[in-house]
């Protein structure tokens, strides 16, 4: 990184517009910036670290003060700087936030917010390359591979700084070394296994918790069973303690069921007993209940035989039935038939007096033919036109149903305007809906488009990546080229040194007698230098070194090539975001995706909507279609209701004569009828009487001729022996009954149960009184005690299955528990150790380690310089001595002093001696902080305070190291009040302080001489 331009305007104490061409100061590669104190030294370093990032360093960081004072009040302030980086060129203007004149602003002034401008020159031309103060700071930081903290440690050298490093604490020494390398990652480890071994001992808290919810489970199985506990192993063996249950649980189990299979033995015989006695019990009182029946049988006897006599006289007067049945029914016949005259004489007599059809009749004496002749012919012409009645009314029906078809009609028409109205409604709101769905519609190609761009820029990220670690690799490559090929010049210049050395003894090696010699010509040589024979190979030694230096040179250049060539390809993935966080790049894309098919999804809501949007089109046409064809039938049936009005009146007029006061033509045709009926009965019952009476003379006729032949004197006789038949009936199923009951009497008496019972009462068999109760109990008692035996027993083979089942269960879990014991204990472990616990006897954090191995490589750069400033006697050396009490180690700086071969503490240094060991300690710091922040060469270092506590010796060694800085065309600018150092470095930049604010100037005494 080299700065070549900046420019300053209105910032800090320069009140106009400032420029510094750093290519001119770069031309001796040393400058010295020097000025009067609160000139504005600092107030440059700081506008450069404002243009790059947008902040200056420490406290000075207060951007509302920013602009100069001494300014005009409308100037603008700005610091523009131009630099390159990776074989780019940039240029950044920064304008911090300012208040600007206003008359209309508040207070007079208008709060302007701070500005950014990047621009790249590419092809001879500046292209903009962001105008944003954020995106600005990234791309900038990204090119330079350093945050503004890094930058200040590394191109900005404060001797002061670095001087507190050398003497602080190994806490205060990780305060910086974190802030320049950016460890956090390691911390987050720390933290990350930290948690991981925090849940993995969860995970065997919860599986030991599991293990202790088996054995309380086994205790509870256990308990159930009244289990002695006296004897188990002891509680730390769990394992042991449920083999040992299952075991306890298995012999009880076994002498409960013993128990139990005596206490069914013994139930078994007491049912025995009981089962035998029962049975004597059933025959005894069988045997009374038979005993019963045949005494109520005997005592029947009687009342049986006089029930068969009666039943044996009914059977012969059945045989008279008929006869006599047909007398009582001829008898009943002509009752029936007289008293069916009397009533239709009332009734022909009733309706000869209310009956408006025989009003003209005398009721004493009506002539019933005639009458049924003429009321059958009214009858005929009424039922004729009763069609035509048929037909007003079918004409009132078409007009009742054309009127509530027009009703239904008119609520149609009314439900078909009511639908309208929704669905315009439906209709309106969809098109409401439709207007942001279409421009997301609108925008689904632009999105798409955008998805494709984000996952692009997601490939670009993983390839920037990959080319950054090949640049790293090449960059490693190049330093190792480059060390090679410093080494192989130096081994020249020292091979020639000494060549020109020993040059008077090769000279003298050349000359011959007779012979001009090549310095004076003298062709006499009295006194020649004696060479030694290493002196001839000098220069053929030389020339090796030069042709390896040469050799060294080129492979220097095809890795800076390299080097170059992959700096590019990073440049160019960067310039196309490569360097955008890959999470964050993954979660654009992923935004930009999710934006891509809402875009999608809209298009598809769109056209349904469209779709649904037509058919409410179609519906409302449909239904209006609908209205119209509905109010076209109204006035169709308005008009047939007209005309069927008026051919009902005309058709009523013609029909009423006929119906004679009745409602209707059938209704009078009804009542013609019902007099036609009374008329009929009349005769009927008239012809019916005549019949009967015959019927009743014939059947008596009958039956006096067979009278002798059953055996009956008289017709009463035979009346009185004819039963009833229900009489009948009842009086045979007794015989029957009383028959099958003696039948059944004898089988019971002849069956095997009775005669035992009979043969035990004769032998005076009895039970005692209260046996079979006594034999109930007995046998429920034994019952009760084998089914509790049985449960007991049921219950101990259960328990003992479920104990085997849980001494099972724990011994799987507690397998497939001890990998996550093992790997608990080794995360426990592995946490312990990276937080600097545990077995880290150093008691160093993963984080502390690091910073360790960075703070020995520092040593060791640092080293290089301060052995050449203090003329090979100091070096600095890390050192992991543990703290004392238990304090945490790895970050101990011990100085060595090759004179003594003793290390001390850097505390011990004198000034001077600090002041050297703090510059090499900065330079060795830029150095490694360079290497990690990928590879960047800083062309360009400031070296702030400090020179004047060194004495003339020491500070002609460090300008000489100061001097190896510019190798490579590397620009040093120094920072000092030393007056000596004015006259040993003539090329400054002079910082003038005045009343009005200060200015630059730049010195050139060697090109003024």
């Amino acid at each position: 990184m080299r700065i070549h331009r900046l420019e300053i305007c209105a910032f800090g104490p320069f009140a106009g517009t400032e420029k510094i061409d750093f290519d001119m100061l770069s031309a001796h590669g040393l400058f010295l910036l020097n000025g009067a104190t609160g000139a504005g030294k600092t107030s440059v370093l700081d506008a450069i670290c404002y243009a790059l990032y947008g902040s200056v360093p420490g406290a000075r960081q207060d951007g509302k003060r920013l602009r100069s004072d001494h300014a005009e009040a409308a100037t603008e302030p700005s610091v523009t700087c131009e630099f390159s980086a990776r074989g780019r060129r940039f240029e950044v203007s920064r304008f911090p936030a300012w208040d600007k004149p206003s008359a209309r602003g508040r207070n007079g002034f208008t709060a302007q917010k701070a500005k950014t401008l990047l621009r790249e020159r590419v092809g001879g031309e500046w292209i903009e390359k962001s105008g944003r103060n954020d995106e600005a700071g990234g791309e900038i930081a990204a090119i330079l591979g350093m945050d503004r903290e890094q930058f200040t440690r590394v191109v900005m050298l404060p001797q002061g700084d670095f001087a507190a490093f050398l003497r602080s604490k190994a806490s205060d020494r990780m305060d910086l070394l974190q802030k320049l390398f950016g460890t956090e990652r390691f911390e987050a480890v720390e933290r990350e296994l930290g948690l991981k071994a925090a849940e993995a001992a969860k995970e065997v808290g919860g599986h030991n918790g599991r293990l202790a919810l088996l054995v309380a489970r086994a205790r509870a199985e256990a308990g159930a069973l009244g289990l002695e506990l006296t004897g188990a192993p002891d509680a730390g063996s769990d394992l042991e303690l449920l083999g040992w249950l299952e075991g306890a649980a298995s012999l009880r189990a076994t002498e409960l069921g013993g128990e139990a299979e005596t206490a069914e033995a013994l139930r078994r015989e007491h049912a025995v007993l009981l089962e035998a006695e029962l049975a004597r019990e059933s025959r005894r009182v069988k045997l009374a209940a038979a005993m019963r029946r045949k005494s109520a049988a005997s005592a029947a006897a009687p009342v049986l035989e006089h029930d068969a006599a009666r039943l044996a006289l009914h059977r012969k007067a059945e045989t008279l039935g008929g006869q006599l049945k047909a007398v009582t029914a001829a008898n009943t016949a002509v009752e029936r038939s007289a008293t069916a005259m009397e009533r239709a004489a009332a009734d022909l007599h009733a309706a000869a007096l209310a009956d408006v059809e025989l009003a003209h009749t005398d009721p004493a004496g009506i002539d019933t033919d005639a009458e049924l002749g003429r009321l059958r012919a009214l009858l005929a012409v009424v039922n004729e036109r009763a069609a035509d009645e048929d037909r007003l009314a079918a004409l009132a029906a078409r007009s009742a149903d054309l009127t509530a078809g027009r009703q239904q009609l008119l609520r149609t028409s009314t439900d078909h305007a009511d639908s309208l109205i929704a669905l315009r409604t439906d209709m309106e709101r969809l098109q409401t809906g439709m207007q942001p769905l279409t421009q997301l519609a609108g925008e689904a190609v632009l999105r798409t488009k955008e998805a494709m761009a984000a996952d692009e820029l997601v490939d670009v990220v993983r390839r920037h990546g990959a080319a950054a670690r090949k640049c790293a690799a090449a960059a490693d490559r190049h330093l190792k080229g480059r060390d090679a090929h410093q080494e192989s010049r130096q081994r020249w210049l020292d091979i020639r040194e000494q060549r020109l050395a020993n040059a008077a003894a090769e000279l003298a090696a050349r000359l011959e007698t007779g012979e001009p010699c090549p310095v004076c010509g003298g062709t006499e040589h009295p006194a020649p230098v004696p060479a030694a024979a290493s002196v001839l190979g000098l220069a053929e030694e030389e020339e090796r070194a030069r042709e390896a230096c040469d050799a060294a040179e080129l492979a220097l250049a095809a890795l800076s090539e390299e080097l170059a060539a992959a700096r590019q390809e990073l440049a160019v993935l960067a310039g196309q975001g490569g360097d955008t966080d890959p999470a964050e790049a993954a979660d654009s894309a992923k935004v930009a995706r999710a934006a891509a098919a809402e875009a999608e999804a809209a298009e598809v809501q769109l056209a349904e909507a469209r779709a649904r949007y037509e058919d409410l089109q179609d519906r409302v046409a449909a239904t209006e279609q609908a209205r119209t064809d509905c109010l076209s039938r109204i006035a169709q049936v308005e008009s047939s209701l007209s005309e069927l009005d008026q051919q009902s009146t005309a058709l009523e007029s013609a029909l009423a004569a006929l119906r004679a006061g009745y409602p209707s033509l059938r209704r009078r045709s009804a009542g013609i009828g019902e007099t036609i009926a009374v008329l009929e009965r009349a005769a009927t019952a008239r012809a019916a009487l005549e019949a009967a009476s015959a019927r009743l003379d014939e059947a008596q006729a009958q039956l006096e001729l067979a009278l002798p032949e059953a055996g009956f004197g008289t017709v009463a006789a035979a009346h009185e022996a004819l039963l009833d038949p229900a009489d009948a009936a009842r009086l045979e199923a007794a015989v029957l009954a009383g028959r099958n009951e003696q039948a059944r009497l004898e089988e019971l008496f002849a069956s095997e149960e009775l005669v035992l019972a009979e043969k035990e009462h004769a032998a005076g068999v009895t039970a005692e009184e209260g046996e079979v109760d006594r034999l109930k109990a007995e046998a429920e008692r034994a019952a009760g005690h084998s089914k509790d035996l049985a449960l007991a027993a049921g219950l101990a083979a259960q328990k003992c299955s479920a104990l085997r089942g849980l001494r099972e269960e724990y011994e799987e879990q507690a397998e497939s528990g001890r990998s996550q014991r093992d790997k608990a204990e080794r995360l426990s472990a592995l946490a312990d150790s990276v937080r600097g616990g545990g077995d880290n006897s150093y008691r160093m954090s993963l984080n502390s380690y690091v910073l360790a191995a960075r703070l020995e490589q520092v040593a060791v750069a640092a080293s290089e310089r301060l052995v050449a400033m203090s003329d090979g006697r100091y070096t600095l050396q890390h050192t992991d001595a543990k703290a004392a009490r238990g304090a945490k180690s790895g970050l101990g700086l011990e100085v060595v002093d090759a004179w003594t071969g003793q290390r001390r503490d850097t505390s011990t240094l004198s000034g001077g001696e600090s002041f050297m060991a703090s510059l090499s300690l900065a330079l060795g710091l830029a150095d490694v902080v360079q290497q990690e922040a990928g590879g960047v060469d800083i062309e360009t270092l400031f070296v702030d305070e400090g020179f004047g506590s060194l004495d003339e010796q020491a500070l002609e060694q460090v300008m000489d190291a100061l001097e190896g800085l510019r190798d490579g065309g590397r620009v040093v600018g120094l920072v000092s009040h030393v007056a000596e150092m004015k006259q040993r470095i003539g090329t400054q930049l002079q910082v003038v302080k005045g009343r009005n604010g200060s200015t630059l100037h730049i010195s050139d005494a060697v090109t003024a001489g």
